[in-house]
């Protein structure tokens, strides 16, 4: 299925890694590890953690898409073939926390040493400094996922890297800044990511 941008760019998904079966069940797994899972995976499962024990609501934001070209191979098959975002993303994830309106954006990279801002968009960063004007809690939970370490970084700390590399300055944040701006988040079992508590600090 080809999906595109507003203006007509190609969106490119990232290539599947190949896995066999074993790994596959690996994948499932619910043990404290978490092999396999991506960030939106544990968020997602921590966040209906949260639902269901009532500590707050919070939600994945759906991806509007308008759909253009669909095949029919069966009577009871539709395949789309042709697709394209509504309009640029905002972030990841919101809901209401403590009387809070909090919004949030998810990123995971393999680096071990630095968190590359190529992995945010303007329009990202221009939606979560709205947030903060209208005082709901805007931040960053970011993986470094070959190191297994989870941040939380507030949205002002992270804003001024941002405009570190718009003045011309790098064009990422070293782990050494987020553990210096961010705090860290020991991952667990249930829930997996538990980031609420560590929201206090930033109101």
């Amino acid at each position: 299925m080809a999906i595109n941008y507003p203006n007509g760019k190609k969106f490119v998904p990232q290539k599947e890694q190949q896995t066999d079966p074993k790994k596959k069940k690996k994948k499932k797994d619910f043990s404290f590890s978490n092999r396999g899972k991506t960030l939106e995976d544990e968020l997602n499962e921590t966040n209906d953690y949260y639902l269901q024990l009532g500590r707050a609501v919070i939600h994945k934001k759906p991806v509007p898409v308008q759909i253009v070209r669909v095949e029919y191979p069966s009577r009871s098959a539709a395949v789309i073939k042709e697709a394209y975002f509504r309009s640029p993303s905002t972030t990841d994830y919101n809901g209401v926390w403590n009387g809070k309106y909090i919004d949030f954006e998810a990123k995971e990279t393999e680096n071990k040493t630095s968190f590359p801002l190529k992995n945010i968009h303007e329009h990202q960063i221009h939606h979560m400094a709205q947030v903060r004007k209208h005082d709901g809690l805007a931040f960053l939970i970011i993986r470094f996922s070959s190191l297994d370490r989870y941040f939380i970084v507030p949205f002002e700390a992270f804003e001024f890297f941002w405009n570190r590399m718009m003045d011309g300055g790098r064009k990422s944040v070293t782990l050494a800044e987020i553990e210096e701006t961010g705090i860290e988040l020991k991952p667990g079992a249930f829930p997996r990511i538990d980031y609420l508590p560590q929201l206090h600090k930033f109101q």
